[in-house]
């Protein structure tokens, strides 16, 4: 069966995330995802995603290194791996500047340091119960478990856009969560994490390559764009880091106007000024058959695990994200 998992980021609330989870499982997707942001404690709902399903893989993406201590991850990684039987990943992710300290009121510095040096707190923290660490961005004088974890060996994927970052994953980390992919995106990847990997003696084939990507099934190939559009202005427009790989991606034109606007507060600016063809290329959008296409253009480009990614808000998020599901499910 074809490999294919779903990420959920808002829209619909606890309880319906979990109906959604249930059903993705029922209809094979081989993993869930999801984010926090502003759309509920994402260990809380995939606690209870774990007791209602049995097959389907758990993962968060992604768990921010800077607004939950390292210990109170590994803490929460631990009780989903535990109640989900093993299905658990672990995502992490250094998040957004734009987001940690004026969301959170948290200091945001040297985001590989801290990733890195998280990644080891945790797997540390889960494989021995025990844990001190003196580093440059966390320091812990001692933290042991009160219980012994049964999943110690949690797969630990981390978010990356730009080289430093990709190569981190090589380095320490079991998988990659890449986000807003092009089809030119897994090769470039997999180069940089496989080097970083080798370098520091570890399996290349091993790693995993995984990405959000944008999705909307619609009724005709347009309205589909067109939902998608608002999802794309916001990304390109509040993050800085997205804008520059919106550029990266062969649409700086698009990238510079989009900031322009957003910066002046226009935001209907800003949705005019993504085009098509950047939707096109860094999505799946359009009818069932065209995003079912879309969905295996991604795979064949060497991506291990394409996750649709739905943008939804509003009393119906719910109903457009179960379209989603049903339409690009996989098929044996």
């Amino acid at each position: 069966m074809s490999r294919i998992g779903i990420a959920i980021s808002g829209g619909p609330n606890p309880a319906e995330i979990v109906d959604l989870v249930v059903l993705a499982e029922s209809l094979g997707y081989e993993s869930a995802w999801v984010a926090e942001g502003h759309g509920g404690d994402q260990f809380a709902i995939l606690a209870a995603c774990a007791v209602r399903t049995s097959r389907i893989k758990l993962g968060t993406a992604i768990s921010s290194v800077y607004v939950r201590t390292a210990p109170t991850i590994a803490m929460a990684a631990s009780s989903v791996a535990d109640l989900s039987g093993g299905r658990f990943i672990l995502g992490l992710g250094s998040s957004h500047k734009a987001q940690v300290g004026p969301e959170h009121g948290v200091v945001y510095t040297k985001p590989l340091t801290r990733t890195r040096e998280t990644v080891a707190i945790v797997r540390d923290l889960i494989r021995t119960g025990r844990v001190q660490f003196n580093g440059e961005t966390i320091k812990i004088e001692n933290f042991d478990l009160w219980y012994k974890p049964r999943h110690p060996d949690m797969p630990v994927y981390l978010s990356a856009v730009f080289e430093k970052g990709i190569a981190l994953t090589g380095e320490v980390g079991d998988g990659i969560i890449l986000t807003r992919s092009t089809l030119k995106t897994a090769g470039q990847v997999r180069a940089i994490m496989d080097a970083a990997a080798r370098k520091a003696g570890r399996d290349p084939a091993k790693l995993e390559v995984t990405s959000l990507l944008p999705t909307c099934v619609a009724d005709t190939h347009d309205a589909a764009i067109e939902a998608l559009r608002p999802g794309i202005a916001f990304y390109c427009g509040f993050f800085p880091r997205y804008n520059r790989m919106m550029a990266e991606h062969g649409f700086p034109t698009e990238a510079a106007a989009i900031a322009e606007a957003w910066a002046r507060g226009d935001r209907g600016a800003a949705e005019r000024a993504v085009s098509a063809a950047m939707i096109e290329a860094t999505s799946i959008a359009g009818t069932p058959v065209e995003c079912r296409a879309r969905v295996e253009e991604y795979r064949q480009s060497g991506m291990d695990v394409p996750i649709l990614s739905p943008f939804a808000r509003g009393p119906d998020a719910k109903a457009r994200f179960e379209a989603a599901i049903r339409a690009c499910a996989p098929r044996g």
